[in-house]
């Protein structure tokens, strides 16, 4: 839209394209800078193999480990010690390493996170494959 006053006044239009370009030029950056934003995750994942494990037929009973609000933690529903955790896991570990009892960890949403912090490092250093989280 111009504005002139008696035809040969002053034009008031915006040019546009410079605030395009940098717009684009920002554009590009932030698509070139954000992979390098992301943060790598370690896993392991299961490799095909010849000869497939051989499955015993009855696996162990699972574990059930509740972590309740106050960061009290139960043994299949009996009360134990943070300090014992992790010599438990080893113990049922160590009954059969090819066939690992699953540990259940059932935690409450009001639960510290560094109790759960604590249960799944005990579970880590007894060696424990089987790990999963119970979902109400």
């Amino acid at each position: 839209m111009a504005f002139a006053s008696g035809g040969k006044g002053a034009m008031a239009d915006i040019n546009v394209t410079p605030l395009v370009d940098v717009m684009l030029v920002l554009l590009i950056i932030f698509m070139v800078t954000a992979p390098i934003a992301s943060y790598p995750v370690d896993i392991s994942l299961p490799q095909r193999s010849v000869n497939p494990p051989q499955v015993k037929s009855d696996p162990p009973p699972p574990i059930r480990l509740r972590i309740d609000t106050s960061g009290m933690v139960y043994w299949n529903d009996s009360p134990a010690a943070m300090s014992e955790l992790q010599s438990r896991m080893l113990a049922e570990v160590q009954k059969d390493p090819t066939n690992q009892p699953t540990l259940e960890i059932d935690a409450s949403g009001d639960a510290a996170y560094g109790t759960l912090a604590k249960v799944l490092t005990a579970a880590k250093n007894a060696h424990m494959e089987k790990i999963g989280f119970v979902d109400k």
